[in-house]
C-alpha cells in the first residue's frame, strides 16, 4: 500500500526541485533494490526505511540529497564518502544521480541494513 504522505513529499519535491527529485527516487529504487522487504514512511521530513529496524533516511535539501545512517560510525567506510563527525550519525551527501554509483551507495546501504 502506498503511503499518501511519501506521495504528497514527493509531488513536493517534483513541485520544488526536479533534479533534486530525480536523485531521490533513483536513492529510493536502489534502497528497493538491495533490500525488498524495506518500508518506507515519511519521518522528520524526509524518508526513513526501516525492516526490523529502521536502517537508512532520505533527506532533500536545496542542493543535494543526504542519504543518513543513524549507526553510521559503525559502518566500513570503503570509499571514504561518509561526512559527520558525531557520536553515530553519518551521512552521505548526493549532488547528482551519478553520485549514487561513484560512491558505492549500494554497500553502505547493505552494510547499515546488516546491522
Amino acid at each position: 500500500m502506498v503511503d499518501p504522505r511519501v506521495t504528497q513529499l514527493l509531488h513536493d519535491l517534483a513541485l520544488a526541485d526536479g533534479d533534486i527529485l530525480a536523485i531521490v527516487e533513483a536513492t529510493r529504487a536502489l534502497i528497493y533494490s538491495v533490500v525488498p522487504t524495506a518500508s518506507e514512511r515519511v519521518m522528520y521530513g524526509g524518508l526513513m526505511y526501516g525492516d526490523a529496524s529502521d536502517f537508512c533516511g532520505v533527506f532533500a535539501y536545496k542542493n543535494h540529497v543526504s542519504l543518513e545512517f543513524g549507526r553510521g560510525c559503525d559502518l566500513n567506510d570503503i570509499a571514504g564518502v561518509l561526512e559527520g563527525g558525531g557520536k553515530f550519525r553519518r551521512h552521505i551527501k548526493l549532488l547528482r544521480v551519478s553520485d549514487i554509483e561513484a560512491k558505492s551507495v549500494a554497500q553502505y546501504i547493505l552494510q547499515a541494513h546488516a546491522l
